[in-house]
């Protein structure tokens, strides 16, 4: 008897495992959990679990079951057929309307409530693209045109803005401080892709929710969380990566390792680049070759002829990035986040200085002007409540410190002094924000923000003949501090299915204090007290006419309160120019006005196009003024034109954005991007010239072939041309950075890349990547940059998840 039962027990299991599919991700065979599974009518349900498993054994045999999952593409089918294939791999949508985006509110809502533009960048795509930067990711994205002076940079502009016109987070936090300059920055390479999660970029303002800076567009970088445990027992994962590319000499080192149990969950990242000089290409104009370098040896500087005139020398740095997060989950109400982060370069060469010509054109005007390492620390440690609250149903609160330090450092031909100046800024920030949506179909977001920055800033003056170091003038007051303090409400309306509305106010104020040393400048001025506030607003709906049509329409206010940067600088903006301070400074408003379009084919086809309008006013430029009444000063050594940042313009940007998506069969599908931006600065005396950071015509156009374990894609880049009469007058002055027309006047040409990527997915554990780009080897330097971009350029990668 009891052997007839156990033999019944064992059938009955049998059956109801044998009842069991596995549901994957078509491009990287992950489990995909939550799946929902259900038959004609919704009578009966099911999900897939964790692992992708799912338990059809509710279902008959023969009855007809749909697969469904936010961002897949359904999948109809028996019940008897899954079991006899016993998987299901199901792919992307043609565009994932339904995509979750944390930017706008810094809470969940689904990206096709959103009236703006907003690009999202996985994972699954910063894997496969494999940059050598965050620089490099934003840039492959197709969306945002970068800007490099030297190799171990990257300056993105967007619609018409850059540097302290856009704004960095990293996991919420706000990553631009005081002294973030209107020339190009390069914070953004201290951010390290392999650890982002995901990149959501907000194109147009975004103040009422992040404040000061975000005029242009705003960068968000979420990185890797750490997994818990969902037994009782250890969860123990990890993984480690090595790229190697041709162009540079890189080799990159990654690992990473999570620790996990139902409570506490620990991740460590650590990453090492090392790239070498970098080579340019073989056919584009001869202008751009590095022709002659200098050499110090015995004390000496000497001209030297380079063997190799496509190889730019020195332009080769180092780069160490750490990441160690610890959370725990004492319940499913709470969490609490501690997370630190490293990234720190060796010295990196600024080549766009490096390549200026002397005076009398017959050799350079430097002999080594280079960053010192470039460093960021940042502890943050959040808090996250769920559940219903008194005024809340969730709640995050944010306190975090960041340590930044750079250095510059410049000496001229056969001179003995190096000059030297070294800037440090601790800022400290805090961000309390609430959700509440227990207002019928009204979501409501609101919170607050505090901001402080000190700042710390010497100078000296380094014989290299005697190594004697004297003091000098500081770039910046030393000990001067910036801080802002904010509130905002925001509110998203489902006024129908088919309908959101969303607004929001923001009010910032903003205070500096600095104290001008006059031991080596007279200053006409003892101190910058700067207290000013703004009100800032937007408005938008999202709706849908139709339920493959979107039409999208967003007004939008920002500003940007001058920072130390603007009001106290000194420095050598270009040859023969030299930036003083300028207490005077008043903010400067931006009023943006956004229409965007999306139509879905039968989810074949998605076409996505958005046009926009920035209007400026009160601009912070730069421009010639007086010091002490004189228009020159003496500066380095060098008797230099004097120029301010002033509120001496208006502008106006504005321009169009198209996307492409088709799939033309289950395995091939194309997607193209097209960005065309025009822009024009108002000066005061009626005179219109281009803006500096308006990007030429860029886009790119990609070919992409997947079939179970291989993907490949084969793409151009290209380029617009910049005429000499279309170039900002900042720009003219650059001739050694650009091509010259047949007028004798520099210009930037327009260029193009043919690449193909290709990634093979061996097993769960092992994926091998293979990259060719700019196979027909061409020589360009895209718009603004002073390095030239790469040649033909190899990338090979291992990744191995264990």
């Amino acid at each position: 008897m009891q052997k007839i039962v156990f033999i019944i027990v064992l059938f009955l299991f049998q059956g109801i495992t044998g009842q069991e599919i596995v549901i994957l991700d078509e491009e990287d065979h992950q489990p995909i959990p939550n799946v929902m599974v259900y038959n004609w009518d919704k009578s009966r349900t099911t999900l897939s679990d964790f692992d992708g498993k799912c338990d059809l054994s509710r279902f008959d045999q023969g009855e007809r079951i749909t697969f469904s999952h936010i961002g897949y593409q359904n999948f109809r089918s028996t019940k008897a057929h899954m079991l006899r294939k016993g998987k299901l791999y199901l792919a992307l949508n043609a565009e994932q309307l339904d995509e979750v985006v944390m930017s706008i509110s810094k809470w969940e809502q689904q990206k096709k409530d959103i009236p703006q533009k907003i690009a999202l960048i996985n994972a699954k795509t910063i894997d496969f693209t494999a940059p050598q930067t965050s620089a490099d990711l934003l840039q492959n994205s197709g969306k945002v045109f970068v800007q490099k002076s030297q190799l171990g940079g990257g300056s993105p502009m967007i619609r018409g803005f850059a540097t302290n016109r856009l704004l960095l987070t990293v996991d919420g936090v706000r990553m631009n401080n005081a002294i973030f300059r209107g020339g190009n920055i390069q914070n953004v390479i201290s951010i390290d892709p392999f650890s982002i999660k995901s990149t959501e970029v907000i194109f147009g303002p975004g103040s009422v929710i992040y404040g000061s800076d975000a005029i242009g567009g705003v960068m968000n970088f979420y990185t890797n969380n750490p997994q818990f445990s969902k037994t009782d027992s250890l969860n123990f994962s990890g993984k480690g990566n090595y790229r190697y590319s041709s162009a540079n000499n890189e080799n990159t080192f990654h690992l990473d390792f999570n620790l996990g149990k139902k409570e506490w969950a620990f991740l460590s990242s650590v990453t090492y680049n090392e790239f070498a000089d970098l080579k340019m290409g073989s056919h584009g104009p001869s202008s751009y070759l590095r022709n002659s370098y200098v050499v110090t040896e015995n004390g000496q500087d000497e001209l030297r002829e380079n063997q190799n005139s496509q190889k730019q020398l020195p332009s080769g740095y180092d780069q160490i990035n750490l990441m160690q997060k610890v959370v725990f989950k004492p319940n499913n109400n709470w969490n609490v986040n501690l997370s630190a982060y490293y990234s720190e370069t060796s010295d990196y060469s600024r080549y766009d200085r490096l390549i200026r010509p002397s005076k009398d054109g017959l050799g350079l005007r430097s002999a080594e002007w280079f960053y010192g390492p470039q460093k960021w620390f940042m502890g943050n440690l959040q808090f996250y409540k769920n559940g219903k609250g008194k005024f809340y149903d969730g709640l995050k609160i944010s306190t975090a410190y960041q340590k930044f330090e750079e250095s510059r450092n410049d000496r001229g031909f056969q001179d003995p002094i190096r000059y030297m100046t070294k800037e440090n800024v601790d800022a400290i920030s805090t961000n309390i924000d609430f959700e509440n949506k227990r207002i019928g179909n009204l979501r409501l977001y609101y919170g607050g923000e505090y901001v402080f920055n000190k700042i710390g800033s010497i100078g000296n003056e380094y014989n290299v003949e005697i190594l004697a170091l004297s003091p000098s003038a500081s770039r910046y007051p030393d000990n001067s501090t910036w801080q802002t303090l904010a509130g905002y409400i925001s509110g998203e309306l489902s006024a129908k299915p088919n309908f959101t509305f969303l607004s929001g106010l923001r009010y910032s104020h903003v205070w500096i204090d600095a104290v001008f040393d006059q031991t080596f400048y007279t200053f006409p001025f003892n101190d910058a007290d700067l207290s000013t506030g703004a009100l800032t607003g937007s408005i938008g709906f999202s709706w849908f006419p139709k339920a493959d049509l979107q039409l999208t329409v967003n007004g939008s206010t920002g500003f940007r309160a001058p920072n130390i940067d603007d009001v106290g600088k000194i420095f050598d903006s270009e040859p023969g120019s030299v930036v003083v301070p300028n207490p005077e400074l008043e903010p400067e408003y931006a009023y943006n006005l956004e229409v965007g379009i999306q139509k879905n084919f039968n989810d074949k086809l998605m076409l996505k196009g958005a046009a926009f309008y920035t209007y400026l006013v009160d601009a912070m430029v730069r421009r010639d003024f007086q010091f002490n009444g004189s228009n020159e000063i003496d500066y380095n050594g060098e008797l230099s034109n004097v120029q301010a940042i002033q509120n001496a313009a208006k502008a106006y940007v504005y321009g169009f954005e198209f996307g492409l998506d088709a799939f033309l069969t289950e395995s091939l599908s194309v997607n193209s991007n097209l960005t065309l931006t025009n822009g024009i600065e108002e000066e005061q005396d009626g005179t219109d010239t281009p803006g500096r950071h308006v990007a030429p015509t860029f886009g790119d156009f990609h070919l992409i072939w997947k079939k179970q374990k291989l993907k490949t894609d084969l793409f151009v880049n290209f380029n617009g041309e910049i005429s000499y009469d279309d170039m900002a007058m900042s720009e003219k002055t650059k001739e050694y950075i650009y091509a010259v027309d047949a007028d004798g006047n520099p210009y930037s040409p327009s260029w193009y890349t043919l690449n193909l990527r290709s990634q093979y997915q061996f097993s769960h554990a092992l994926k091998v990547t293979a990259n060719l780009e700019n196979i027909t080897d061409q020589r360009y330097r895209s718009y603004s940059s002073g390095i030239v971009a790469p040649g033909i350029n190899l990338i090979l990668g291992v990744g191995y998840t264990f």
